[in-house]
């Protein structure tokens, strides 16, 4: 199948990348004031729903998902990668992660407060991604949140565009549209974060961050 394809592609490039990768992202969060206000943000909103656990999804070597436990939420990790899962384990001996893919979460229907997806669906190829956003939906509470992070395209008339990931092939998506494909999703959007390129950004692409909610029991 084609997701089986991509995701074992996309696999085998980050297990060959995953030392280098943590090097260079270590201290990604300490360095993005931006990023840090967004998931004390999502945490925030969590606590408000329930306080439920939170699923960091494509955590890669976990500082992300230590920093939301660090926010005091109940946060686990979980990546398609081996060797991520390995090194985020040594750096967070006291946190759960573990090897998993996001179609297929091995999770209860409804069991989480919170998803975080950073960066995690752009290697998902497009046909794919209702999949992914619907296993969003199932795992969460209702009045859960998910907090998703992505590469904005540039043309909304070509909502979906390919670029030239370092890892894996990759996608950029057009910010009104996969909001519009959260909402079929059953995830009404709340707030977007638009981060405009960094000049130390070689690509040149806007950042987005757009965070939904799942509708509650007494609005489903």
């Amino acid at each position: 199948m084609v997701e089986h394809d991509a995701l074992s592609a996309t696999r085998e490039a980050y297990d060959a990348a995953a030392t280098t990768y943590a090097q260079l992202f270590s201290d990604a969060l300490r360095e993005s004031p931006l990023d840090r206000a967004i998931l004390g943000a999502f945490a925030d909103f969590v606590r408000a729903s329930g306080d439920g656990q939170v699923a960091d999804l494509g955590c890669g070597p976990g500082y992300v998902t230590a920093h939301l436990d660090e926010l005091g939420l109940a946060a686990f990790g979980v990546d398609a990668s081996p060797a991520m899962i390995e090194l985020a384990r040594q750096a967070y001996p006291g946190l759960r992660f573990e090897v998993g893919s996001m179609a297929a979460l091995n999770l209860a229907d409804g069991v989480l407060g919170g998803v975080l997806s950073r960066w995690s669906i752009i290697h998902t190829p497009p046909q794919e991604l209702p999949v992914i956003l619907a296993e969003f939906h199932r795992v969460l509470a209702p009045g859960g949140h998910l907090l998703v992070g992505f590469s904005a395209s540039d043309d909304p008339s070509h909502p979906t565009q390919v670029f030239d990931h370092k890892v894996a092939p990759a996608y950029r998506w057009w910010p009104d549209h996969l909001a519009a494909m959260l909402r079929e999703a059953g995830l009404a959007e709340v707030a977007r974060m638009v981060r405009e390129p960094r000049p130390t950004d070689p690509r040149q692409f806007r950042e987005i961050q757009l965070l939904a909610r799942k509708a509650s029991a007494e609005a489903a």
